[in-house]
């Protein structure tokens, strides 16, 4: 009968477990010096060696000849424990024996003696299933148990045991397995199984293994039914995954904006059976490397791939903004938590990828920077082409001016003018803006008027190209004015200015460039009660709107 890999290839000695050294060379020097604890506790991710090393202790223990505290694998108490006939090693799944009954005949059969060895061991898997009455059973027996008996209790979720029960054991935790580890593991199996595996392949198993080394057996198991010969292709389909070229594919017709080969391309790889969930995975993935490649320089340690893909990553990356990244991860992400309980999986990874080819679909606050990005890169080529002369700017005659000055409006009693848009009175900043005001440099700084215009107020907003340019974009249009010394008011026909600039960075980046300007603080107040536009519009659109204007 075939015997599947994970179980054929199990370590048999400490030396052959993958990736745990602080777990193995500790139990090897107990064993070496006869220190074995009467409770052990291992915890740690799935598929890293815990019941591995259980096992390997259970027979070390009992072991007739033991080399340098490792079981030698010859004597006949370590092949009954090899073939699970050994008489005193007791494997219990909690899982399915998680009641009182189960603990209670542990603490009635620990006190015979072994049949065959030195010690009874008692593994108990997934422990954190009992329940707390059999905790409570298993206790008093796990804190003074006879001197001939062992318990190993092993964990995925160690948060889920009570204190007491991790007061009693000498407690091992199992790190995932790093993918370097795995490669070299699996390398190693498939020369035993007479199979030959290229390294891209193995990383890439690695990777898809997350830390865990029964998964990545378990998935070259499922390779080697395909063939002798396992490429990453072969990896890919037995995964059912997309594989990097189609990563790279899809993440290239992004860049572009290329939604059509977007939707194209899902299609095709749901109709060549690829999963639609470890696609969405898989594509998250890939853009977290590509933020990698974009933010690291050296990140080849960080990124788990062959030097080929890791180039083609940096140059991908090199076609991206970072803010374009952020956003795409953002997108991939609220998809995969979604994706799960989908009723149709396509049609939510068919949404994600439009979104990420149009960014105007999104509102996200990578998205909105991305786009005031672009803006401000086609307003600085508009100001080079106005100051080289290839655009001529027609002055149109200035309009008429209400004569009544700001000060005067400020003055106006509510009944008489329009109703502003909240809480009829202008929008006043929060308090903690202020917190940090005292810090910044005021040099000679200048006095204004009690009432009337803030004739500084353009020399404040120009500060602000230096430490909030998005800030200075919005108030370099517009005017303020003062009010009994002690009130600032901004008046803008921008109805959105209020939710921009009320985040406490951008208030107080303004509260700053105007004590530095004045050397006073003032209460800063938002007066949009000039909007005379039957409908609000987006400010972005109108900006690029004006653009587009003046390169007609």
């Amino acid at each position: 009968m075939y015997q599947a890999l994970y179980r054929k290839w199990r370590p048999g000695k400490f030396s052959e477990v993958s990736g745990q050294p602080q777990v193995t060379l500790t139990l090897l020097n107990e064993l070496r010096g006869g220190r074995v604890s009467h409770a052990y506790l291992f915890t740690g991710s799935r598929g890293t060696g815990k019941t591995s090393c259980a096992k390997i202790l259970a027979k070390a223990v009992n072991c007739e000849s033991p080399i340098d505290g490792e079981p030698c694998g010859q004597c006949e108490l370590c092949r009954m424990a090899d073939d699970g006939s050994a008489p005193d090693i007791y494997e219990i799944d909690a899982a399915s024996n998680n009641g009182v009954d189960n603990i209670r005949d542990i603490r009635e059969e620990v006190n015979i003696t072994p049949l065959r060895g030195k010690y009874r061991v008692y593994i108990i898997d997934e422990v954190h299933m009992l329940s707390q009455g059999a905790f409570n059973a298993l206790l008093k027996t796990l804190e003074e148990p006879p001197a001939h008996v062992i318990f190993i209790l092993a964990t995925t979720e160690v948060h889920k045991l009570p204190a007491t029960v991790l007061s009693r054991c000498q407690r091992f935790d199992f790190k995932r397995i790093s993918p370097e580890d795995i490669s070299a593991r699996l390398i190693q199996i498939a020369e035993g199984e007479g199979v030959k595996i290229t390294t891209d392949a193995a990383a890439l198993i690695a990777r898809l293994a997350d830390g865990g080394m029964r998964d990545a057996v378990s998935l070259l198991d499922r390779c080697c039914a395909r063939g002798t010969d396992i490429d990453s292709s072969v990896v890919s389909s037995a995964a059912g995954i997309a594989g990097t070229r189609h990563l790279f594919e899809m993440s290239g017709y992004i860049s572009k904006g290329d939604t059509p080969a977007c939707i194209s391309l899902v299609d095709t790889l749901h109709r060549e059976a690829c999963d639609i969930e470890s696609l969405c995975t898989e594509l998250t993935v890939h853009y977290r490397n590509l933020m990698i490649a974009k933010t690291v320089k050296n990140c080849a340690d960080l990124i788990i791939v062959s030097a080929d893909e890791l180039n083609e990553l940096k140059q991908r990356s090199s076609e991206y903004k970072l803010s374009k990244i952020l956003s795409c991860l953002d997108i991939l992400q609220e998809t995969g938590k979604s994706i799960k309980g989908a009723v149709n999986k396509k049609i939510l990874l068919e949404s994600a990828v439009i979104r990420m080819c149009s960014p105007a679909l999104s509102a996200s606050d990578n998205v909105l920077n991305q786009r005031i990005s672009e803006l401000e890169k086609e307003i600085e080529n508009l100001k080079k082409m106005i100051s080289g002369g290839t655009v001529k700017i027609e002055k149109s005659p200035a309009p008429a001016v209400n004569e009544e000055t700001p000060a005067e409006k400020a003055e106006t009693p509510a009944e008489e003018s329009p109703a502003p848009v909240k809480n009829n009175e202008p929008e006043t900043f929060s308090e903690e803006a202020n917190e940090k005001v005292e810090e910044s440099a005021s040099p000679e700084p200048q006095q204004e008027a009690e009432n009337g215009d803030f004739t500084l107020w353009q020399n404040a907003v120009d500060l602000l190209q230096k430490n909030d340019m998005p800030l200075y974009m919005m108030l370099k249009d517009t005017s303020a004015t003062v009010i009994n010394g002690e009130s600032l008011i901004i008046h803008t026909d921008n109805v959105l200015l209020h939710q921009f600039i009320m985040g406490e960075s951008h208030a107080r980046e303004l509260m700053i460039a105007i004590h530095q300007v004045t050397g006073k603080k003032y209460k800063l107040k938002i007066d949009d009660k000039t909007a005379k536009k039957e409908k609000a519009k987006n400010p972005l659109e109108d900006l690029k709107n004006k653009i587009n204007q003046f390169n007609s």
